[in-house]
């Protein structure tokens, strides 16, 4: 009974400190709903930057690639700075969309539960329309973002290996071996951008169609 314990009164914390949160905002005038618009622009905004991290790491890797003398391990050092900030770039994407779910579940919920509210049956079956209709946008908007999020580490997982190679073999015979690589890396990150421009442009129709 012990083992259950904590992870029911953590539970139940999570859930009061969210009620109180959203309570708390209420009263200067925040409803669940700015917080929605909110969040999806926030997650919107970090696939932006997340997609132009790409782009500077896709660049960098090119200029390995292409590299004809100098000092390599300075190179090497920029495409694993690249490599890195990609990675917390795709991090701030995942965490910022988890957010966007958090809240919409809370939006969705209550909504549906204040239809049993309405006097009105004309009016109850225009709100619940409306949240049909909202609900399908959302759902277009979250699977936009999550095909794009799902793009992320396996081109991740080609950076960190062209990043690796090279620190294990800082010389040019290793530049050699990559540049075969490049095209496929170029192509998997063209994908991605375009998955993630996808998902920027449903954000962008979704916090329109709140507002």
């Amino acid at each position: 009974m012990k083992k259950l314990f904590w992870p029911l009164v953590f539970i139940i914390v999570l859930v009061g400190c969210s009620s109180a949160y959203y309570s708390g905002l209420e009263k200067f005038g925040i409803h669940k709903r700015d917080i929605l618009v909110d969040r999806v622009g926030e997650a919107r905004d970090s696939q932006e930057q997340a997609k132009e991290q790409f782009k500077d790491a896709l660049q960098q890797f090119g200029s390995v690639v292409n590299y004809s003398g100098g000092e390599l391990q300075d190179t090497y050092n920029k495409l694993s700075a690249q490599y890195e900030s990609s990675v917390a770039s795709a991090k701030n994407v995942s965490k910022r969309i988890d957010s966007v779910e958090k809240v919409s579940e809370d939006l969705f919920e209550e909504w549906e539960q204040e239809l049993d509210s309405y006097q009105s049956q004309s009016l109850r079956n225009q709100s619940e329309t409306q949240l049909r209709r909202t609900r399908a946008q959302y759902q277009t908007l979250i699977s936009a973002m999550r095909q794009a999020e799902s793009k992320m580490p396996p081109v991740l997982e080609v950076f960190e290996d062209q990043v690796l190679f090279l620190k294990h073999n800082l010389n040019a015979t290793a530049v050699a071996a990559l540049q075969s690589e490049y095209q496929s890396v170029s192509d998997d990150v063209k994908r991605l951008i375009e998955e993630m421009e996808a998902s920027i442009n449903q954000a962008n129709e979704f916090i329109a169609s709140l507002e």
